[in-house]
C-alpha cells in the first residue's frame, strides 16, 4: 500500500512539474519599461502600439512619459530613469559621440516634402521673411543640436546664410508662443501643434516651411535603448520592433485616421480643432544606415560630431 501511495505521489509531482514547464510565455508577466517622448505627433506609433494592444501582444508593458526637452532623453535612458525613448537623430548621434552606448531599435516619423507641420515662425512685426533676415536675430529651437536645429542650420546654409550669425536659444515647444509674445525671441523653429496655435492666435506668422527642403524618408525621431538593456532583453527588443511595425501599418490605413488622432490626443493634449487638422508624418519603423548617415554627415559638417560613427554598430537589426 505504501509503495502504491509513494508511486502516485511521484507521478503526480512529475506531472505538475511538466505542466509548469509547459506554461506558455504569454502567462509570464509583461516586461515593464518607461518610454520617454516629447509633445510632437511623430511619436504616433508609440501611442498607437500602447492603445491598440500591440505592446501587450508582444509581452511588453510600455509606459509613455512626457519629457519636456528632447536632448534630455538620452541622459534619462543612460541613468535608467527611462528605459526607452525617442531622441531626434542628431541628439542620439551627439549622445553616442559623447560616449553613451545606446542603439536604435526603430524610427518614429519620417520627413516628407508634403509635410508643412514644421516651420520658422516669426513674431508678428519682426519683419523676418527670408533666410537672410535671420542673421543677427534671436531664434528659439526646442533643443540645441536637435532635429529642428540641425535641419534649420542646413537650410540656412543652402540659402547662403552663415548660421553662426544667428543667436540660437534653447526653448521647449510649449514655451514658444509665450516667448514670442513677450518679445524674448524674434522667431522660433517649431512644429505643430504649437505652430498652429501661435499662428492662429496672431502672435506670429510662418516665415518659411523650411523643412520641405529635406530629402523624403529621413527619420525625425529614433527609438533607442541602452545596448546592455537590449542584450539583457533581446525578446523585448524584438517585441518592441514588431509592435512599432504593426502600429505603422495601423497608421498607414486611412480607415484608422480618427483612431490615430484619438490616440495622439490622449498623450499630447490638443484642442479638438487642432487635433482634427494637425499633420501626421508618415511612419518609419525601420531605420537604415543611409538615412541615419544623412544626419551624421550634416552634423560632422556643422562640427557637432567629432567624427562620423560606425552606423552599422548603432542599429539593431
Amino acid at each position: 500500500m505504501n509503495n502504491k501511495i509513494s508511486r502516485r505521489v511521484v507521478i503526480a509531482a512529475g506531472a505538475a512539474g511538466l505542466a509548469a514547464a509547459a506554461l506558455p510565455l504569454r502567462a509570464q508577466a509583461p516586461l515593464k519599461a518607461i518610454f520617454g517622448y516629447t509633445a510632437v505627433t511623430d511619436f504616433a506609433t508609440v501611442f498607437i502600439a500602447r492603445e491598440e494592444g500591440y505592446f501587450t501582444k508582444h509581452g511588453l508593458d510600455i509606459e509613455p512619459k512626457l519629457i519636456p526637452l528632447n536632448p534630455s532623453i538620452p541622459p534619462a535612458i543612460q541613468s535608467d530613469s527611462i528605459q526607452l525613448g525617442g531622441p531626434t537623430p542628431s541628439v542620439f548621434l551627439q549622445a553616442v559621440d559623447g560616449g553613451l552606448d545606446q542603439v536604435v531599435l526603430t524610427g518614429g516619423g519620417a520627413t516628407s516634402k508634403k509635410m508643412t507641420g514644421i516651420g520658422l515662425v516669426a513674431r508678428a512685426g519682426a519683419g523676418i521673411k527670408t533666410a537672410q533676415d535671420c542673421a543677427g536675430k534671436k531664434i528659439g529651437v526646442p533643443g540645441l543640436g536637435a532635429f529642428l536645429h540641425v535641419g534649420f542650420r542646413a537650410w540656412l546654409k543652402s540659402q547662403g546664410v552663415d548660421y553662426n550669425k544667428v543667436n540660437f536659444i534653447e526653448a521647449a515647444f510649449p514655451q514658444h508662443g509665450d516667448l514670442l509674445r513677450g518679445g524674448s525671441l524674434d522667431a522660433v523653429v517649431t512644429a505643430d501643434p504649437f505652430m498652429a496655435r501661435i499662428v492662429g492666435s496672431g502672435i506670429g506668422y510662418v516665415a518659411s516651411y523650411y523643412s520641405t527642403f529635406l530629402p523624403d524618408g529621413l527619420p525625425s525621431l529614433v527609438f533607442v535603448a541602452r545596448r546592455d538593456w537590449v542584450q539583457k532583453n533581446p525578446a523585448a527588443a524584438k517585441g518592441f520592433q514588431a509592435a512599432i511595425g504593426e502600429a505603422a501599418r495601423f497608421l498607414n490605413d486611412p480607415k484608422n485616421s480618427a483612431k490615430v488622432r484619438e490616440h495622439i490626443g490622449k498623450y499630447i493634449k490638443l484642442p479638438p480643432d487642432v487635433l482634427a487638422t494637425v499633420q501626421i508624418s508618415p511612419p518609419l519603423p525601420v531605420v537604415t544606415e543611409p538615412v541615419l548617415g544623412w544626419w551624421a554627415d550634416q552634423m560632422v559638417e556643422q562640427k557637432l560630431l567629432k567624427a562620423k560613427p560606425a552606423l552599422a554598430n548603432l542599429i539593431v537589426k
